[in-house]
């Protein structure tokens, strides 16, 4: 285990960086998953081809705008991405909802993605201090929201992406990253001047840890969509949207939370990949 990842763990298990809310005993997130990637790694190069040359990073395209000036090669980079999964808690409190998240789930929403962007800040801060340039890419000032013309709703730079690169999950059909933590998680990442050691990617197919997928069965997340946003077909980008900013984000505002949040997670609870990898074998004893 590299000593990040231990640092990672670390603060994670620090109640007051890992709350649910303010002041409250209940951590937002499990013990996290860590991965790594060269900088250089050609699925980084695919993604943005795939996904919108024009406004998708390759990690040194990222680095130049962090660090405008400094002349940088791919092979010199590694790419951090971690895991934060769901407790037990929110993901039992998640699984009773039907229409409407949980109030437990939209805490984790709002709040633990505060939690997600200090430890982004944390594990850049860690690096710097040890003499290495760093930053977070979905905290730069750069960082924006985009249409890619064959995928819809798009980033700059994507969490759910960069952890499959790092060897952390691959893709269900409801475009939610299905690690071996399971889907009901939230995704950070840092590049670093620094060489890490790759985490070995275990599958070749970028979705094969989907049931539907590998299977041709389940489709029990698009069951427990609400919008109607999840089929054979994929996810439907512009339902689940309209969905969560027309429905759920006002239910959060006036019955839980007293402020808008972009909260729903329906189809990432009370389904196979909940809280793992359906397809993984089971060990013999």
């Amino acid at each position: 285990m590299s000593q990040i990842t231990e640092q990672i763990e670390s603060w994670i298990a620090v109640r007051a960086n890992n709350a649910i809310e303010p002041g409250s005993p209940l951590p937002a997130f499990a013990t996290p998953l860590v991965g790594f990637a060269a900088g250089e790694d050609e699925l980084f190069n695919f993604i943005k081809a795939d996904i919108g040359a024009e406004f998708y990073w390759t990690p040194e395209e990222a680095f130049s705008l962090a660090f405008p000036g400094d002349a940088v090669r791919a092979e010199e980079l590694s790419i951090i991405a971690w895991v934060l999964p769901q407790t037990e808690h929110t993901r039992l409190a998640h699984r009773k909802a039907e229409s409407m998240p949980s109030v437990e789930w939209s805490k984790a929403r709002h709040y633990g993605e505060k939690v997600n962007e200090k430890l982004r800040l944390h594990v850049v801060d860690l690096l710097l201090a040890g003499g290495y340039q760093a930053f977070a890419p979905t905290l730069l000032p750069h960082w924006a929201r985009a249409l890619s013309d064959k995928y819809g709703y798009a980033s700059s730079w994507s969490e759910r992406h960069t952890a499959h690169v790092c060897g952390l999950g691959t893709f269900g059909v409801s475009d939610g990253l299905i690690t071996p933590a399971g889907k009901a998680i939230r995704v950070g990442s840092v590049i670093v001047r620094k060489r890490f050691v790759p985490t070995p990617r275990t599958y070749t197919a970028h979705n094969e840890w989907c049931l539907f997928h590998s299977t041709g069965k389940c489709l029990i997340c698009a069951k427990r969509c609400p919008a109607g946003a999840i089929s054979k077909t994929g996810h439907d980008k512009v339902k689940c949207k309209e969905y969560i900013r027309n429905v759920t984000a006002v239910h959060v505002e006036q019955e839980q939370l007293g402020f808008k949040v972009n909260s729903c997670g329906l189809c990432q609870t009370k389904v196979p990949c909940e809280a793992k990898n359906p397809v993984a074998k089971k060990k013999r004893h």
